[in-house]
């Protein structure tokens, strides 16, 4: 399927079920369950499936313009499928045919459940444990944020090596079958507000060895290889429709609001003008940084990696600066819910502070520049 293809697919389930719900779902913190269903029965959550197992058999570019059309519309619908996509990415790694073949046919939702209060923006070296025991595996961990907590069929959990040397090891936990598994608070932010993302404890979780997703301690090495990419660049893709909805909603206002005694809109002030075009020039800027790392890695560039941490703190903290012009421009109108602005600007923020954090990324990109190891 080409790339007209399954965004042709994917432009009516916008249209008519994801853009119709936004509003409820970020108002009510909803999750976006009709958004997941008709995604599923279009064949959308199979995207990145390999085609031998009933998928679409696409990669990353596929993933980040999917997730950009979709946070056009929703944020908190977009993060949902950004870390499906991601988590998928593992599971055809590494999962089991069933896992794999069940997902392509949209009738498995996934999710990362990486992210601790003891490792913050470390991600990639859990707190959480991992023994063996009695020809089974005990899982202990406090999760600080899982999206879609509680709603996914599967998180692809990270926890400390059992036995072997590394930083983690990763297991695909089935929530439904997993006692001593708990939600242990309800998402209630300012931003992202529908995307079930909620703190999650397993106290003596049983799982099965063969839940193991690669090697003991090689966590490490997929969360690199595999996770970094697609989240990175998915993260991005995410901030761009974001911005494209803030700049789409504060033209709408500035073209649309006029001044009766003396016949003109607010576009007709240069200021107002200049503040969007300033607008337009840094989401196209962000969008072909994702562009590029998106050419780098499929052509395999030396910089391919460096563009994978450029992209998703260029694109955050783009967003952040194109969503507080959108409030600008928009003025106290901005504050107004049908005005729309003010969700991309809390979407932007709950996005920004996803790890790797900006600051972090800052770090490994100065190192790799330098030329100095990340780790």
């Amino acid at each position: 399927m080409n790339n007209s293809a399954y965004l042709e697919t994917l432009e009516p389930i916008v249209l008519n079920v994801i853009a119709p719900a936004a509003a409820q779902v970020d108002k009510a913190g909803a999750f976006p369950r009709a958004a997941l269903d008709a995604l599923s029965a279009a064949g959308l959550l199979g995207l990145v499936s390999a085609a031998e197992v009933g998928g679409m058999g696409q990669g990353m570019r596929a993933a980040a313009l999917v997730v950009e059309r979709i946070a056009q519309a929703c944020g908190s619908t977009a993060m949902v499928v950004c870390m499906h996509y991601a988590a998928t990415a593992v599971i055809e790694a590494h999962g089991s045919r069933a896992t794999r073949e069940a997902i392509a046919a949209g009738k498995h939702v996934s999710t990362l459940a990486f992210s601790e209060t003891g490792s913050r923006s470390q991600f990639w070296a859990p707190t959480s444990t991992a023994a063996r025991e009695n020809g089974h595996v005990r899982l202990n961990a406090t999760k600080s944020w899982v999206t879609s907590a509680g709603e996914a069929d599967s998180y692809v959990w990270s926890s400390r090596p059992m036995t072997a040397e590394g930083a983690s090891s990763l297991w695909l936990m089935m929530p439904a079958g997993a006692t001593g598994l708990a939600i242990t608070a309800a998402y209630d932010g300012i931003g992202l507000r529908g995307n079930a993302s909620s703190p999650i404890a397993a106290r003596e979780v049983t799982l099965d060895p063969g839940a193991l997703l690669g090697a003991d301690g090689k966590g490490f090495d997929v969360m690199m290889g595999v996770v970094l990419p697609y989240f990175c660049l998915m993260n991005a893709a995410m901030s761009v429709g974001n911005m494209e909805a803030a700049f789409a909603k504060s033209v709408a206002h500035v073209s649309g609001t006029r001044f009766a005694h003396v016949d003109s809109a607010l576009a007709d002030l240069p200021t107002i003008r200049a503040y969007v075009a300033r607008m337009r020039i840094k989401i196209d800027m962000a969008r072909a940084l994702v562009m590029d790392a998106l050419d780098a890695l499929e052509g395999g560039r030396a910089d391919g990696m460096l563009r994978v941490l450029e992209v998703k703190a260029a694109a955050g903290e783009t967003a952040l600066e194109v969503t507080d012009l959108a409030m600008r421009v928009c003025g106290g109108a901005a504050y107004r819910k049908d005005v729309g602005v003010d969700r991309s600007f809390r979407d932007a923020r709950a996005a920004s502070v996803m790890a790797p954090t900006t600051d972090v990324l800052y770090d490994f990109i100065g190192k790799a520049v330098c030329g100095m190891p990340l780790f």
